[in-house]
C-alpha cells in the first residue's frame, strides 16, 4: 500500500506544472505577433488586422483591412477554443488564409497570449 501511495505522490510531483493564464507572459509571446499585428489605443491595420477585441469578434470584420475570402467566409466568431485551434495551425483551420505563420504549439504560451489579448476591448482600451 505504501508503494502505491509513493508512486501516486511521485507522479504528482513529476507532472508538469500547469499555470493559469498570465497576461504579462502573453505580452512577451505577442512580440512575435507584432511583426504583423497591432493592439492597443493607437493600433492600426498593417500586414495583419488590429487585434483589439478579437475574442467575441466575427472573423474578417475589422474595417479597412483586406481579408482573404477564406477568412471573411469562414463563419468564425473568435472565442478561446477557436483561437486556440487557429493559432496552432492557421492554414489548417482556415485554408486559404493570408496569415503566414507556422503556428504556436505550446499550450501555456497560447493561454498566456489569450490573457494578453483579452485585456483589450474593441477600442483598444485595457479592461
Amino acid at each position: 500500500m505504501r508503494g502505491l501511495v509513493f508512486v501516486a505522490l511521485l507522479a504528482v510531483a513529476c507532472s508538469s506544472e500547469v499555470r493559469a493564464q498570465d497576461a504579462a507572459a502573453g505580452e512577451k509571446v505577442f512580440v512575435v505577433c507584432k511583426a504583423c499585428h497591432q493592439i492597443g489605443d493607437n493600433a492600426k491595420n498593417v500586414v495583419g488586422p488590429v487585434l483589439n477585441g478579437i475574442i467575441g469578434r466575427k472573423a474578417g470584420s475589422v474595417p479597412g483591412y483586406a481579408y482573404s475570402a477564406a477568412n471573411k467566409d469562414s463563419g468564425i466568431t473568435w472565442d478561446e477554443p477557436t483561437f486556440r485551434e487557429y493559432i496552432k495551425d492557421p492554414k489548417a483551420k482556415v485554408p486559404g488564409t493570408k496569415m503566414v505563420y507556422a503556428g504556436l504549439k505550446d499550450e501555456q504560451k497560447i493561454s498566456d497570449l489569450l490573457a494578453f489579448l483579452k485585456q483589450f476591448d474593441a477600442d483598444g482600451k485595457k479592461k
